[in-house]
């Protein structure tokens, strides 16, 4: 409970906790940009 306190209310802490948060958001949205499927359909002709 001490350290999540520290996490919260301390400048550095806050500056860690965006951090954390920011690489998270990035995480999931490379996971997303990787694993969709832009290709096109294979049925279709390329001009």
């Amino acid at each position: 409970m001490q350290l999540l306190k520290q996490l919260f209310t301390t400048e550095v802490g806050l500056f860690s906790a965006v951090g954390i948060g920011f690489m998270l958001c990035m995480l999931v949205f490379f996971v997303w940009l990787f694993t969709r499927n832009d290709a096109p359909p294979a049925d279709q002709k390329q001009p």
